[in-house]
């Protein structure tokens, strides 16, 4: 597998697949009211920052993506609210009229057929690349840890900074990112945010939500907090910050 990866300015016919592509992530996860600050727009206002991949294989057919957003922040340290704090910062910058200072990976995904095959530490170096190109010193990441989910009552204070026996991350995906040259940083509490009735929830997921308290959800990092006499349940994803230094 030869793979071809180029921005989606450079290859627009990638539009129409690009979120269609057969992915992994949970439906609830699709829910998140901030992601529509960068994925509605995606394809027109950020396509620069959207890598897209196929092979000599199959031309013309994605094989991953992988997003990013630049974004402004006077702060000293990168942000609590991780994925969705970087989402609303970018946008802000670009309705304020400010130049970005900084960028931050929002996703690589691959297709599903074709995960286990290397390609997202494929994708995760052509970001790196693409962001030094775009003259950003630095890329960061709130990394979503792939293994987490396994234990969703275990702190993410407690399980990013789990090693192996070789010093190495011993989740995989933090562990593709370290070996890229990535630094982690400090964990993002409160990355991503997903509210909803009870019956949204139970169409997200399949599951009752009859029940006061916490649910464990199929792919959740952290137990979903049920209110049954409210009718709402929240989820609160913690992300891991992880700092690429390009230069």
């Amino acid at each position: 597998m030869a793979i071809q990866i180029t921005t989606l300015a450079e290859r627009p016919e990638f539009t129409p697949e690009l979120w269609s592509m057969d992915h992994t992530w949970p439906e609830f996860m699709l829910h998140d009211p901030i992601a529509d600050l960068f994925y509605a727009i995606a394809e027109t206002t950020y396509a620069e920052h959207v890598l897209v991949a196929d092979d000599d294989a199959d031309p013309g057919r994605l094989v991953a993506r992988g997003c990013m957003i630049p974004y402004w922040s006077d702060e000293a340290e990168l942000p609590d609210d991780g994925w969705d704090g970087v989402i609303r910062r970018g946008w802000l910058a670009r309705e304020r009229g400010r130049r970005p200072g900084a960028v931050s990976a929002l996703e690589i995904s691959v297709r599903r057929d074709l995960q286990g095959t290397g390609l997202s530490s494929i994708m995760l170096a052509a970001m790196r690349e693409r962001a030094a190109h775009l003259g950003f010193a630095e890329l960061v990441a709130p990394v979503r840890p792939n293994r987490k989910h396994l234990e969703p009552h275990t702190p993410m204070s407690e399980y990013a900074y789990r090693t192996r026996d070789d010093g190495l991350p011993h989740d995989a995906w933090l562990r593709v990112h370290v070996r890229a040259g990535g630094k982690i940083v400090k964990v993002a509490p409160r990355s991503m945010v997903v509210a909803g009735t009870l019956a949204e929830w139970r169409t997200w997921t399949g599951l009752p939500f009859d029940r006061t308290g916490p649910v464990e959800v199929p792919g959740a990092l952290n137990v979903v907090q049920c209110f049954v006499e409210h009718d709402h349940a929240v989820y609160v994803e913690p992300n891991v910050w992880v700092s690429h230094p390009l230069s």
